[in-house]
Formats: structure tokens, sequence, C-alpha cells
């Protein structure tokens, strides 16, 4: 069977008060994290890409959205099908632990070179301007022109965003990443144990309903803003990145050269611009300018 995004756990719960110390036994509902192992078949070979701890659930979305943030694949038509593992030889109890993405004929797939560039990441790490010129290599653009959204809207997402999170109301243990109209309407939203599974999930979504590139979006996260949640929405085209908590310095610089908006610490009715301030208008609101401290 389908594994569920979440699991039920015996707890000990203590509770302090006036110096005495109170126990109670009770079920606790925990996040799912299982690994999710990501196969490619193309020209009759199959490959093992990736493994990623995430709470299962848009599996699908997940891979798809992988494989376009690490731009090996560019299209949503370049995927053919999407299945869960039926190798009759395989461990059972891992079938939905193993996807399989099948690309379409004539998708150009290089296992040689999908080898170098995860090798290069993987010893190297992120080397800054070098990196970044990486990222914004063939096949991601600078995102240019995008919606403008009013700040008095903006303000409106974070609590949107956090009462569409099913899972996290019964675990407290997930990310979020959603996908809204510039007039505050959410569109799309994922859940996952990992931020960057989360906006895969999304990303992947969006790719698989022909909607790419996400030009007239723009897109919260629960948690901080890193240089890699900064990556994939510059590869989708999303021109405005908001989160709840802090950027990174490198993401910062990522999402200036990228030509993104990035906010952060998007919570009680205040934000931080970073870059991209034109798409954020004020206008009608009193405005008090006032020095750096």
């Amino acid at each position: 069977m389908r594994r569920s995004a979440t699991s039920r756990h015996p707890v000990e719960q203590l509770s302090l008060a006036d110096g005495y110390v109170s126990r109670k036994l009770r079920r606790d509902v925990l996040a799912t994290e299982e690994p999710l192992e990501i196969r490619v078949v193309a020209a009759g070979a199959t490959q093992q890409v990736a493994v990623t701890m995430r709470t299962p659930g848009a599996d699908f979305e997940l891979a798809a959205g992988f494989l376009f943030s690490e731009r090996l694949i560019a299209r949503g038509v370049d995927v053919a099908a999407i299945r869960y593992c039926t190798d009759p030889q395989g461990d059972g109890a891992q079938r939905y632990n193993i996807v399989s993405v099948h690309l379409a004929a004539g998708v150009e797939w290089d296992p040689v070179a999908l080898q170098r560039n995860f090798y290069t990441t993987s010893s190297c790490g992120v080397c800054g301007k070098a990196s970044i010129q990486a990222v914004l290599g063939p096949g991601c653009e600078r995102v240019s022109g995008g919606p403008r959204i009013a700040a008095d809207e903006l303000v409106r997402l974070p609590a949107s965003l956090r009462a569409a999170q099913p899972v996290f109301d019964r675990t407290g243990g997930l990310h979020a990443a959603g996908l809204f109209s510039p007039h505050g309407s959410l569109l799309r939203l994922r859940e996952d144990v990992g931020r960057h599974n989360a906006m895969d999930k999304l990303i992947g979504g969006a790719l698989l309903a022909g909607e790419l590139p996400l030009s007239d979006s723009v897109v919260v996260v629960s948690g901080r803003l890193s240089f890699e949640l900064v990556q994939k929405a510059a590869r989708a085209g999303i021109p405005v990145l908001a989160g709840i908590s802090a950027p990174s310095s490198l993401a910062v610089e990522l999402a200036a050269e990228a030509g993104m908006t990035l906010v952060g610490f998007l919570r009680d009715a205040r934000f931080n611009v970073y870059t991209g301030g034109e798409r954020i208008v004020t206008q009608g609101a009193l405005e008090h300018a006032g020095g750096f401290s």
C-alpha cells in the first residue's frame, strides 16, 4: 500500500508546574520521512539519478520537479510517463519509495554528463560567482517582467499559506511552498519535511500541467530562503519569492543576478525586500522613509 504522510508514535509528555512534574502517555502524530529513489528510463536503459529524504505524497511531481530544477529535462513533454517501481524482483516494501521517470522518444539523455555534474557539485560545493554563473547558464534565463504585488496583499500571504497546510496542522513538522496569483489567490500548495522537496513538488506540478514558466506568480515558502530555493525558483521563471524567515547571503546574490524579487521575514505585517523592490507596490499607503540602522 502507498505510504502515508503521517504516522503515530507513542510519546511520554512531561509538564512542569509549581515545582511538580506530571507525566502522560499519548500517541503523537509525526510527519513521515522516507527515502525516494528517482530513476530515469531513456532509450531502454534505466539509471538511478538521486535519492532524497521526503514526505510521501506528490512523488511524481517531486521527481519531475527535481529533474527540471537540475536541468536534466526542459519541458513537461519530455516526460512520457512516471511510475512507481513494479520490478517483481525488487523489495515490495519499497515499491512506493522508488519512481521511474520514462523520457519521451527523442529526448536527449547523457548519463556521463549527469555523473560529471553531480560529482562536481558534491566535491566542490557552492563556489560563489562560479556557481551563480553555472546556475544562470544555458536553459536558465534572467527573470524579466513579472507581476507587481501590493504590499498590503503580500503581508496576507503567510496566513493563507498556513491555513492551507493540513499535514502541518497534525504534525507541526513540515515545510510548505505555495504558489499565489498577484492578487493573493492560492493556486497550488505542497508540503514536505524538506523545504527543497516542497519547492520541487510545486514546480513539478506546474511542469506536468504545462504551466511553466511561472512568470506571473508569487511563491511563498514557510522557512528560510536558501541558495537552492532561489536557484529552483529562477529555473522555473518565478519573479517573486518570499519567505517567512531569513535569506542567506548567496541567495540574495543569486536573486539579484537572476532579476528576481526576494522578500524575507514576511510576518507580522512587516517584511524585508532584498532585491527587486520595483515589483512591490505601496501606492495608497502612507510611507515614512528611515535611514539605515
